[in-house]
């Protein structure tokens, strides 16, 4: 599973985002890229929880709100996009 979610994130991407290179291998829409952001991180979250690591699923979860709550100039971007 990780090596898939890496495969997707580095394929999918916005033309010309500031937060990465610019390069689009398999250009999409910034609110699918957002959406595929948050299955994968949110998904990685849940994982732990759900496999009995709870604490470090929720630590994750908080730090990933956290992340999206100080970035949220690139997450207006995205939805433009």
């Amino acid at each position: 599973m990780p090596l898939v979610a890496a495969v997707l994130w580095g394929t999918f991407a916005v033309l010309d985002d500031p937060s990465r290179s610019g390069r689009a291998p398999v250009p999409v829409p910034g609110a699918l890229r957002l959406a595929l952001e948050l299955v994968i991180l949110c998904g990685g979250a849940a994982g732990f929880y759900l496999t009995g690591h709870a604490a470090i699923g929720i630590v994750m979860a908080l730090l990933i709100a956290f992340s999206y709550a100080f970035s949220l100039d690139r997450l207006a971007w995205l939805l433009r996009q």
